[in-house]
């Protein structure tokens, strides 16, 4: 466990000890009228509201209210109590880790600012609003079924349907206040440099233009396991600073090879502890502290590299929704468990689906050593306003998410969703372009998938989504018409290409990124991909025989299972939304684990 670790701190890369955790019972009031602006409930909020648990939903059972009808404006209020205010010298901080989707925050009747987007989080100077004693917050969130707006598996009619289930409306993540010093670390960009084997910080300061300078001094001290590994400082002349530690724990032999440096990996998820200290004219204004990992994700080829090794791929499909909370976690432990159960079932990642998870969910997948494909929630139609609110708020999620290691892979778009004529359409076809390129512009370091599953672009890696019921009609497909689908001259799944037209194969690294969803289940409703079946052993079977036929194509590098647990109406998870298993999770472990041709070899 690293050093920074505080149970339900919202943002575990970044800790500091001053912080209020600002979930529970709220106020809350629903405004189908959008009334409340202008009879100003931000000044005084409606006589006998009703009570709502944050940070769940009005829709989950979780919330206290388990309405699932859609209501496009909901209010929230609470008390902040400050018995002093804020102490001289330092400022208050309010953060939303999500809200959906757009958000209005008041303290004591006055605005504090406001915020587009579902997914990212965002944070408020309250400072200068707040005073000693009672301090009231009032949140406004207006949502809707705009298919314009990134939305994920949010449904965007008044009942679910196929595989989009009930609306996520409001405050669906951790609310909490932060004192801070003026004078502060204000954000960190980690980059391990793996073949110098040195890591880059890229440092924010916040701070007054007058105290830039060689007074502004950052420390940053680097640890595994309580030895001293690192050491260096700097001054912030202005707002930025960049500095490059040494990470060789022992240094070289005289081979000029390095040995001890703690790499991370599934099987071997070393962690550096960072403490960071800010000084001004000596005196430390500020400490921060966090941690990193030293790996390196890259494409060779046609293979995957994880630390200069080949990495075989063993991902499951995680949309990441609970029966009483939907979207949102219940606790931290929850994630812990859905973490462990995933390991236990031989898999080595995650494509986390339409879903930006709470950052403690990362925080567990780089300490526990799961491998995570972060996916950006889909809009539904090809729009001007569509690309401005997802280009904006995707910027914000790889900002956000940037310095965990767990994290190999970015998917900005899935199965041409949003771009429905990406195939054709050279405007659509533009937008993945650009978005592939400006990822890369924030992180070279990663892979991108542009359009996961079909109708690639640009792409570091192809894709392919297929769910075949028979093993021996995957192999055979996949062996014998390869050169074809990887040209597009034949489609991988009877309805769609691989490439979109205009783009060629260039011997990326392909895999099988969805296939398998069986439903298991006796009960008529709920459905899964192809036939239902209704007895452990037949679904171990077919489980056994898709699985194995997928790692016997020796060009394919990895597949990612469909899926985790049941979501609402769709029953093909390993485990039901209670997170029991359906089947013997070591009979799953041992099939996922089978070595198979080529990837014996492969690294975990």
């Amino acid at each position: 466990m690293v050093k920074c670790y505080r149970k339900d701190y919202p943002r575990p890369q970044l800790v500091r000890k001053e912080w209020v955790n600002l979930n529970g019972q709220w106020e809350f009031a629903f405004d189908d009228e959008k009334k409340g602006c202008g009879e100003k409930w931000f000044e005084a909020f409606p006589k006998e509201p009703r009570e709502i648990l944050v940070p769940f939903t009005y829709e989950t059972e979780k919330s206290g209210i388990g309405d699932e009808r859609q209501h496009p404006c909901v209010w929230y209020h609470r008390v902040l109590t400050l018995d002093e205010g804020v102490p001289s010298g330092k400022r208050l901080l309010l953060h939303f880790e999500g809200s959906d989707f757009l958000t209005r925050v008041w303290v004591n009747g006055q605005c504090a600012g406001s915020h587009r987007g579902g997914y990212a989080r965002f944070s408020f100077d309250v400072t200068e609003l707040v005073l000693s004693g009672e301090n009231h917050i009032t949140v406004e969130v207006l949502d809707s079924m705009d298919v314009q707006q990134p939305r994920g598996k949010q449904r965007w009619m008044n009942e679910n349907y196929a595989c989009w289930y009930v609306q996520t409306t409001g405050i669906w993540k951790t609310v909490w206040a932060e004192i801070v010093p003026e004078i502060r670390l204000d954000g960190m960009k980690i980059t391990p440099l793996f073949d110098s084997n040195e890591l880059k910080l890229e440092l924010t300061a916040a701070a007054l233009p007058e105290c830039f300078g060689t007074e502004l001094l950052a420390e940053v001290s680097i640890s595994f396991e309580g030895s001293p590994v690192s050491f260096v400082s700097g001054a912030f002349l202005s707002d930025r600073l960049t500095l490059t530690a040494d990470m060789c724990l022992s240094g070289k032999d005289e081979m000029n090879y390095v040995w001890d440096m703690k790499t991370w990996s599934p099987g071997e998820p070393n962690l550096y502890d960072i403490d960071i200290r800010i000084r001004y004219r000596g005196e430390v204004v500020d400490e921060v502290g966090s941690y990193c990992a030293m790996r390196e994700i890259r494409i060779d080829g046609t293979n995957i590299l994880l630390n200069a090794r080949p990495l075989y791929q063993r991902l499951i499909l995680d949309q990441g929704y609970w029966k009483e909370s939907h979207l949102t976690p219940p606790d931290e432990e929850a994630l812990i468990l859905d973490i462990d159960r995933i390991q236990a079932l031989g898999y080595n990642g995650v494509r986390k689906h339409q879903k930006i998870e709470d950052e403690r969910f990362l925080f567990w997948c780089d300490v526990k050593g799961l491998l995570v494909w972060s996916e950006a929630p889909a809009a539904y139609v090809y729009t001007d306003s569509a690309v401005r609110e997802f280009t904006a708020e995707w910027m914000e999620i790889l900002s956000q998410n940037y310095n965990h290691p767990c994290i190999i892979t970015w998917t900005p778009f899935n199965e041409s969703w949003g771009i429905s004529r990406v195939e054709t359409r050279r405007d659509e076809q533009h937008f993945t372009e650009a978005i592939y390129h400006l990822t890369k512009s924030m992180d070279p370091y990663r892979p991108v998938i542009v359009n996961d599953g079909w109708e690639h672009t640009v792409s570091d890696i192809i894709t392919l989504h297929d769910y075949e019921e028979e093993g021996e009609t995957f192999r055979e497909r996949y062996t014998k018409c390869r050169e074809g689908i990887l040209s597009s001259e034949v489609y991988h799944n009877d309805f769609k290409s691989a490439l979109a037209n205009g783009y060629a194969y260039k011997g990326q690294p392909v895999i099988l990124s969805e296939f398998g969803g069986i439903a298991f289940d006796n009960d008529d409703e709920g459905w899964g991909y192809g036939n239902k079946v209704n007895d452990e052993k037949a679904f171990e079977k077919r489980f056994d025989a898709i699985v194995t036929a997928v790692k016997e194509i020796p060009y394919i590098c990895g597949y990612c299972y469909t899926q985790v647990t049941d979501v609402q109406q769709e029953i093909n998870g390993l485990m039901d939304m209670e997170r029991n298993y359906k089947v013997d999770p070591e009979v799953i472990k041992e099939i996922n684990l089978r070595h198979v041709g080529y990837w014996r070899e492969s690294t975990d």
